[in-house]
């Protein structure tokens, strides 16, 4: 009998390489919500949590999984659902300390060194940097996603600036996860920080990298690494690529420090992706961000180098089951997803269509485009941006090697074509 997956804001693109995954002649994926409903800032949780029940409860057969890949709601309705339905899951409060930025930091020292000085801020109440931080800082609400209300700040002036942005958009997010913090029994500082406070945190560099991993009954996995490299002189990504250029010393690192913070967060059949800064040359290192998912944006660059995408992770730990993730049984030695994108405002005249973009993909080997932008839209206001780009296609390359990594991409760019209207 084929089990039965319910996979929380499920789209094509996932779906397709879900369908691909081993066994997958025996899962039978259903869309659990629309993915349009499921974005942070649009979601209201309680309303979707009643629509998921509505929907599984509906269901004439056997519900065998309930998952997501993606941030906020989607990440806090799964164990939630789990539960209910008595399916695998890690809990909702290991969920919670991942994703409010305060709380996951004051998880993170209890543990680890490696992280960067940080301090609450009141965006409605205080007009000074905490005291004990210097500028540069980063200043982010404490919950958000795609580095969205995320400011660089390097004076008085640019702290009261990001302030008063935050303020204007944080009850998209803040009243939602507020929700979530209703649920639990959360610390004390916590509680008193709340879902609409900010972070602010010493400003790190270095060379940008992720651990994905997960954990399976005690023990925690990390099945690979993966550098974010950014467009030169900003904080927006211009690709992931994997496997991971950094020493191996450095990696083992890395995962080390994972383990041990997915070990203090609680989470439990979950999979799981870590951010870090390391400096190269003193190799020092600062845990960024703790997602208590896998990264889809990575899918395609498993499943070009190791032969399967990270999904099977999520599903086998969905199922029960140990991933056993395969490793290094892919077709390509290196894989890249590249994001194009603009940093100027401006109305979108010309986007390329399918037929375009087949052609592409036909020509370059190793090659899939996905526009995010389509004619019409004022960048500014499209959902995939961050706070100093705007994003147009994401372009998933698998390669032999670096060098050939990049012709591939820049063949890419040349062959789609954009216009815009900058008034």
């Amino acid at each position: 009998m084929p089990h039965n997956i319910f996979v929380l804001g499920l789209d094509e693109p996932n779906l397709e390489l879900l369908r691909r995954l081993p066994g997958a002649h025996d899962y039978r994926f259903h869309r659990l919500l629309d993915v349009e409903g499921m974005r942070i800032g649009e979601a209201d949780y309680d309303e979707s949590l009643e629509q998921a029940r509505a929907q599984l409860d509906a269901f004439d057969g056997p519900i065998d999984a309930v998952t997501g890949y993606w941030d906020f709601p989607v990440t806090s309705l799964t164990p939630v659902l789990c539960e209910r339905y008595g399916l695998p899951s890690t809990s909702l409060e290991s969920i919670a300390k991942c994703e409010h930025k305060y709380w996951s930091r004051l998880e993170q020292r209890e543990v680890i060194d490696e992280y960067p000085a940080f301090a609450v801020v009141d965006p409605d109440t205080d007009t000074a940097l905490p005291q004990g931080l210097d500028y540069p800082v980063w200043l982010k609400p404490v919950k958000s996603a795609s580095s969205k209300l995320a400011f660089h700040i390097d004076d008085e002036s640019q702290f009261t600036e990001a302030l008063s942005a935050i303020r204007e958009e944080i009850g998209d997010v803040s009243g939602p996860f507020d929700a979530v913090l209703n649920r639990l029994d959360v610390p004390p500082a916590v509680a008193e920080a709340g879902s609409r406070a900010c972070i602010a945190e010493e400003a790190v560099g270095g060379a940008q990298v992720t651990v994905e991993g997960y954990r399976y009954h005690h023990e925690p996995h990390v099945y690979g690494v993966v550098d974010s490299v950014n467009y030169p002189g900003t904080s927006s990504f211009l690709r992931y690529q994997y496997p991971s250029t950094l020493p191996r010393h450095l990696t083992d690192r890395v995962s080390d420090i994972s383990k041990r913070v997915a070990v203090q967060m609680g989470l439990r059949s979950t999979t799981f992706d870590i951010e870090f800064f390391i400096d190269l040359d003193t190799e020092r290192i600062w845990v960024l961000e703790v997602n208590p998912r896998l990264s889809q944006s990575h899918a395609q660059l498993f499943e070009h180098v190791d032969g399967v995408a990270n999904h099977h992770c999520m599903v086998s730990l969905a199922l029960g089951r140990d991933p056993d993730m395969p490793h290094r049984q892919g077709r390509y030695a290196t894989a890249g997803k590249w994001f194009l994108r603009r940093f100027t405002d401006g109305v979108v005249r010309r986007a390329p269509t399918a037929e375009e973009i087949a052609r592409v993909e036909e020509d370059i080997p190793g090659v899939t485009v996905q526009v995010v932008t389509k004619e019409g839209v004022r960048l500014s206001e499209q959902y995939e941006r961050d706070s100093y780009s705007f994003e147009l296609a994401d372009i998933m390359v698998g390669a032999n090697d670096e060098d050939e990594l990049k012709k591939k991409y820049e063949r890419c760019v040349a062959a789609l074509p954009f216009e815009f209207d900058d008034d």
